[in-house]
């Protein structure tokens, strides 16, 4: 054969054969691509069971962690305690529950140099609405713990005589005519003369006239 023979009919050029290889080889590679993604989310969902956990939220109040559907937390509970006597700060406080008597007197100062500390249980454990009373040397020891709803310790029992020379301010304000001025008077009285000697040293603090003290004469003793 010649060099000038023609070359068969249909035959492509070695140029445009390369082209033609090279569009054949990218859309394969195209639809391979594509097909690995596909099975790849559907290997996914199968193995999710098609259907996503709940996501962790946080509280603005607390910060922790819950999921949703679930109680929301609950702010910690506390109790409402009475300190008075001999501390440093007698009042109101409010304490975590559980605290103790301990706590207590800690939140009002601590103890006075008049305290006396072994009449207390420290360890006591406080309710809600209990009053701590923290007496002298001396003094009657208060009562033991009262709860909500329950008199107070140190509140002498309906009918209970009180003391004059061991009495606090509530104790005598549960007293006929005795309001907190005049209670207060009493325990002012008590404390510049050095106690009472008797029931009749009544007459003696401003304010208690003839009918108060017949009253009084009989709900009240010195001991």
């Amino acid at each position: 054969m010649s060099d000038s023979q023609a070359e068969p009919e249909g035959a492509l050029a070695p140029s445009a054969q390369g082209g033609a290889r090279w569009r054949v080889g990218l859309g394969a590679a195209v639809v391979l691509l594509v097909l690995g993604v596909a099975v790849a989310v559907v290997a996914g969902l199968m193995s999710d069971g098609g259907a996503a956990e709940p996501v962790a939220e946080l509280t603005p109040t607390s910060g922790a962690a819950v999921t949703p559907g679930s109680p929301a937390p609950t702010a910690a509970a506390s109790v409402v305690i009475h300190v008075l006597g001999q501390v440093k700060r007698p009042g109101v406080y409010e304490l975590s529950v559980g605290a103790r008597a301990i706590d207590a007197i800690g939140a009002a100062g601590g103890f006075t140099a008049g305290a006396d500390q072994s009449a207390l249980n420290l360890a006591q454990v406080l309710v809600d609405g209990q009053q701590v009373l923290v007496p002298r040397p001396g003094e009657a020891p208060p009562a033991s713990a009262a709860g909500a709803g329950a008199p107070a310790s140190g509140t002498p029992a309906p009918g209970a005589e009180v003391d004059l020379n061991t009495a606090t301010l509530e104790q005598l304000e549960t007293l006929p005519r005795v309001g907190p001025a005049m209670a207060q008077r009493i325990i002012d009285w008590r404390t510049q003369n050095g106690g009472f000697s008797s029931v009749d040293d009544l007459n003696n603090v401003s304010g208690i006239g003839d009918k108060t003290f017949a009253e009084l004469k009989d709900l009240v003793v010195v001991r």
